[in-house]
Parts: structure tokens; C-alpha cells; sequence
């Protein structure tokens, strides 16, 4: 993997790689910094197969260390920043890490510090957030941002950034098996149960590279702006925004996190052209007023993911931007991308798109899953290709149930059109069963969506004394939009079956998401479970 980054500085070496809020840095620049710290880690004892963990914001940091592990033989391990304390002990228990790389803000390394101190880490690297910005932003953070630096201790258990690459610019490269070696210990949600290591090897993330490469084919070498909003932390923003820009030798305008005045003046700043997201971004873009006050033409192509894209969205978006905005489907187990839109006139709203260059997308039925379903009919998808796992670290029961004779279960219900293009229609643990028929939440969601007074929506399954389980809406309005329950369910009956439509419907100012902003039905499901479990023990009368 790392000869990617080499190849885009031998190349490209003059071209802009980043731009961190306005302070830029070269390929050159970056793969000089990447050798350093590489270097600097075999220093430190780091030999190949050991891990080091990652918990960054986007920053010309994660960058440089993803690609320094690498190089070495390491083994990335993704954590997420806004994990709290415990749920950061066990990823780093559970995957051997013994040494994380962090930044100076109180708010990530007070908690990475605790992890340290319970002795589950020997090492806390510390990059210092003043050292990226640029003047006048550098000279403010360090006069008035005094409250959000941590106080770090001056000793061997905490190096600075200076110090780990202050080791010479000749690290020894390890010998990869790309095919065998891990690079990168992905961890997944944990929306199903304890949190699990997906095993990605050097292979798999190359594999899904060129498969993206010929998804952009349109993209121009050496001339694209990458808006790198998504958190790199996350599987696809990983492979989708940062390893394709290097690809591409596209220059990554990071974001450290979402806000969308930031956004939109990042765009116009940089003149954007490539921008992969997720639908509450692009909704969020959609619905503002300020929108309006920016031109945000220079965009020209979009890939979402992460979850469903409505087809307003989708065509909103477009009409806004003049861009080709595409949904494509992945998951962590699989590098993450395993279909996707073409980026042309081809493209199928409502769709996933085609399975990606040297992908096989198979469905098996829900009753029998060694069979295969004909097309068009319902059944879960099942994926083969060079970009699925080697399995999940320390979990072989796991693995063998995810991974039959190759082939990866996605726990997703879909079907396949003569023309190849692939529609998902649910989760199989999201199935609403309804009087013993399979009634499927995101077709619902997407009736919703084509009410113009709505933003966002999450449909779950409540239980429902005569029909087994029935559907339940709950809806967010755009601002300043009004309608009734009942208004809504007479606007749905043009749209659904009767079995389809919700038994309730619920207003909310806002609904859950996850923290790389996928609307989360999990939280409602639990409420949902904990009101009505109130309600059968409270005394009768």
C-alpha cells in the first residue's frame, strides 16, 4: 500500500497533496514526513506485524502515519476520536495495540492518557494541533485556545511529533506479502453485537483502489480537489477520499469535522471537485438558506455512502451543483466498496449501481441460503471479490459465519435488474414481518422522502397485537414546514400498500445518527423497547 503515496511523490512531487485550513503541504513534503516517521517508529521498536493505533481527526498527520505504518509492516488500527474512554480500552485490548498516536487536544488525549494509564498502552505519540495551522489561526490557538491543549508529560512514554521524526528519512521497508499481511484492522459498529476486527490486508485495500480508480475514470491525474470532510477513521471515507486522492494525486482539502458554513466556504475557497459523503450532508446543503449564497459549480462528480441515498437528495443536489452525484454500497468487511453508480449518464436513481470491476454479487435466499434466488427476485446479498476480509482478528466463529467459501454475507435483502443494476431494500434484521409478509423499511423511508416537507426519516418495526409487527415512522420536517400525521398518511396512501403504511408517526426536532452522521435506527429501536416495557409494568387504572 504504501508504494502508492511513493509513486504520487516521484511523480507528482510539486503538486499540492493538502490543504489543512488553509496551510498546504506537497506530495514531496508528505512522503519526506512519511519516511521520517516510519523511521522514527522502527526507532521505537515497531516491527512488522505490531500495531499502532490511529485516533485522529483529518489531519496532515493521519495521513503521514497510515502510510509510515505501512511501510514498515505495521498494522493500522482506526479508532475513532469521539469514542469515550471505555469503548477506546477495549478496541485497543482487543487488537494487541500497544502504542497510539493522538493529538494535543484535551478532548482526545485526556481519554487516550487514561487508556495509557490503566497500562493497556506503552506510548501515546502527541501531535500538536498549533504546529498545522496556518498564521494568523497558529498564533490565535496558541493565545486563546490555551483550555483545549492537554498537559502532556515530558517523558519516554510520550513522544512529541518532532521527536519521532527527527530519526533520519530512511526507514527500512519491510517485505510485504500482500496478499497475507494485514495493514489495516478495521473495527465495525458493533450495531450487531460486541465491536469486531475486520482483518484487511495490503491486497484487499490495493484491490479496492483500482476499483474506485476505474469508478473515476473521468478524473483527472494531478488536477482534483478531494473535499475530505468524512472521517478518514471510517472505512470509507479511508479508502474513498484519502487513498484515492493519492491515487489520483488529487490535492485532500481536509476538514477535521463537519460544519456547514465551514463546508460551503471551503468549497468556494478551493473550487471542490471531487466530494464523497453521505446523504444527511448533502440534505443538509440541500435545505440551507445559505446555500444559496455560494457557487458551488465546480463540483463535478459525488459518490455517497454509508447509507441509503433518496432519490430527492440525489436530484436536488444535482440541480444545485450541476454534478454527477452516484450511490454506492459497501461495508467494512469488504474494504468497503462493492457496487456503485456509473459516473455518467447511466446512473439509476434508487440504485446501488453495478458490482465494481472483479466483484460477484450473488443472492441467496432468506429460506434456504445456499441457493442463489433468479433475477429479480428478493434475497440477501452475498459478495466475492479481492477486496473481501481475510476474517476478523481473534474471532474465527465470527468469520466462518460472515465468510461461506468465500463468499461474504451482508445481511442486506436486494434483487437484481436485467441490466445488472442491484436495489437494496433492507437489513434483514430490519425486516418488518406484517400479518407473515416481509415488509421492508427503507421502501417506506423512500414513500416518506417524497413529501416535500420532509428532511429526514427512520422507520422501525414496533410490535402490533394482531399483525405480529407493524411499521413506525418518525419524521423530521425541513424548517419552517408544517404537516399533520394524518395529512401524511393520506399523502402515503398514494404511494404504499395498506400494509405498508405506518401505525404511527412520530415528529421529532431531530433524529439520531451515528458519529459519521448515517441516521442510527438503533437508539429508537431501544426507545421504542424501553416505553412499552414502561408501559406493560405500570399498575392497571
Amino acid at each position: 500500500m504504501h508504494t502508492y503515496l511513493d509513486t504520487a511523490a516521484r511523480e507528482h512531487g510539486r503538486r499540492p497533496a493538502m490543504d489543512f485550513l488553509g496551510k498546504g503541504w506537497t506530495y514531496a513534503e508528505i512522503a519526506a514526513l512519511t519516511d521520517r516517521a516510519a523511521a522514527g517508529l522502527q526507532a521505537m521498536g515497531v516491527v512488522k506485524g505490531d500495531k499502532v493505533g490511529l485516533c485522529l481527526p483529518n489531519t496532515p498527520y493521519y495521513t503521514i502515519f497510515y502510510f509510515a505504518v505501512l511501510k514498515i509492516g505495521g498494522i493500522v488500527v482506526n479508532f475513532n476520536p469521539l469514542y469515550v474512554e471505555r469503548e477506546l480500552s477495549f478496541q485497543a485490548r482487543d487488537s494487541g495495540t500497544r502504542i497510539m498516536v493522538t493529538m494535543d487536544l484535551k478532548v482526545i488525549y485526556d481519554k487516550v492518557e487514561a487508556v495509557r494509564r490503566e497500562g493497556t498502552l506503552d506510548r501515546v505519540i502527541v501531535c500538536p494541533m498549533a504546529d498545522i495551522l496556518p498564521q494568523p489561526k497558529k498564533l490565535l490557538f496558541q493565545l486563546f485556545k490555551r483550555g483545549d491543549r492537554a498537559r502532556v508529560p515530558q517523558d519516554a512514554a510520550h513522544p512529541r511529533f518532532s521527536e519521532v521524526v527527527g530519526h533520519g528519512a530512511s526507514p527500512r521497508v519491510a517485505d510485504i506479502r500482500p496478499d497475507t499481511d494485514i495493514a489495516v484492522l478495521q473495527y465495525t459498529g458493533g450495531t450487531t453485537g460486541v465491536p469486531k476486527g475486520a482483518m484487511l490486508t495490503h491486497t484487499n485495500l490495493a484491490a479496492n483502489i483500482e476499483q474506485m480508480r476505474s469508478i473515476f475514470c473521468e478524473a483527472k491525474v494531478g488536477e482534483e480537489k478531494m473535499l475530505c470532510v468524512l472521517p478518514f477513521f471510517h472505512v470509507f471515507a479511508m479508502t474513498v477520499a484519502q487513498n484515492l486522492s493519492v491515487v489520483l494525486a488529487a490535492e485532500m482539502v481536509l476538514m477535521p469535522r463537519f460544519e456547514l458554513k465551514m463546508l460551503l466556504d471551503t468549497i468556494r475557497r478551493k473550487k471542490i471537485t471531487l466530494f464523497p459523503g453521505v446523504p444527511t450532508i448533502y440534505t443538509a446543503i440541500n435545505n440551507s438558506e445559505m446555500t444559496k449564497g455560494y457557487d458551488l459549480t465546480t463540483i463535478r462528480l459525488c459518490i455517497s455512502g454509508g447509507a441509503p441515498l433518496p432519490v430527492e437528495v440525489k436530484t436536488q443536489f444535482e440541480g444545485l451543483t450541476g454534478c454527477i452525484l452516484v450511490e454506492g454500497y459497501g461495508l467494512t468487511e469488504a474494504s468497503p466498496v462493492v457496487a456503485a453508480n456509473p459516473l455518467n449518464e447511466n446512473r439509476r436513481a434508487g440504485s446501488i449501481g453495478l458490482a465494481i470491476p472483479g466483484t460477484v454479487l450473488e443472492f441467496r435466499s432468506l429460506e434456504n441460503p445456499s441457493q442463489c434466488v433468479p433475477e429479480g427476485e428478493k434475497g440477501e446479498l452475498v459478495v466475492r471479490g479481492p477486496q473481501v476480509m481475510a476474517g476478523y482478528y481473534n474471532r474465527p466463529e465470527d468469520t466462518a459465519r460472515a465468510i461461506e467459501n468465500g463468499a461474504l454475507h451482508t445481511g442486506d435483502v436486494g434483487y437484481r435488474d436485467p441490466d445488472g443494476f442491484v436495489y437494496l431494500v433492507d437489513r434483514i434484521k430490519d425486516l418488518i414481518l406484517c400479518s407473515g409478509y416481509n415488509v421492508y423499511p427503507r421502501m417506506i423511508e423512500e414513500a416518506i422522502y417524497q413529501h416535500p416537507a420532509v428532511e429526514e426519516t427512520i422507520v422501525i418495526a414496533i410490535p402490533d397485537p394482531y399483525r405480529g409487527q407493524a411499521p413506525k415512522a418518525f419524521i423530521k420536517l425541513k424548517p419552517d414546514e408544517h404537516v399533520s400525521a394524518e395529512d401524511l398518511r393520506q399523502f402515503l396512501k398514494g404511494h404504499l400498500s395498506p400494509i405498508e403504511l405506518p401505525q404511527e408517526i412520530e415528529f421529532r426536532d431531530a433524529l439520531p445518527k451515528t458519529m459519521v452522521g448515517k441516521l442510527s435506527k438503533k437508539e429508537l429501536v431501544e426507545e421504542e423497547k424501553a416505553k412499552r416495557a414502561a408501559a406493560a409494568a405500570a399498575p392497571e387504572g
